[in-house]
């Protein structure tokens, strides 16, 4: 049995973005309120009752944290274009040490209704229709 546990964290951030729509607000410099969510799945510990302490998990997403809070994305080294996609990315990539337990990254900013989920879980295809 696996159990998922999860911690959030926000951060702002300003960034430009090259697109073909909306594109005059995007190439210009602008900024959001982030709200990120980290996940992970394991085995309770018989030992600690947890599958992971969740303070040692606010730490480390702190470290992340910091390293995107009230900075310009364009500049963070290893994040490319400041897409939510990419945020997903960074995020679980600065994550290596949680790398067996770590299943899903979820970026979104509340106030625009946009969203991206980065799914670690092993990719498992739907059974074929055997019905033909």
């Amino acid at each position: 049995m696996k159990l998922t546990i999860s911690q959030r964290f926000f951060f702002d951030a300003a960034h430009t973005l090259q697109r073909e729509i909306e594109a005059e607000g995007s190439r210009r410099i602008h900024g959001h309120s982030y709200k990120a969510e980290v996940s992970l799945s394991a085995a309770l510990d018989a030992r600690s009752g947890m599958v992971l302490d969740l303070g040692l998990l606010r730490q480390r997403l702190e470290q992340v944290r910091l390293q995107l809070d009230h900075h310009f994305l364009d500049e963070v080294p290893g994040l490319g274009p400041a897409t939510l996609e990419n945020l997903c990315l960074f995020i679980a990539r600065a994550l290596p040490e949680l790398a067996p337990q770590l299943t899903r990254v979820r970026v979104w900013r509340e106030a625009v209704g946009d969203a991206c989920v980065l799914d670690l879980r092993p990719y498992a295809p739907a059974p074929a229709d055997r019905s033909v």
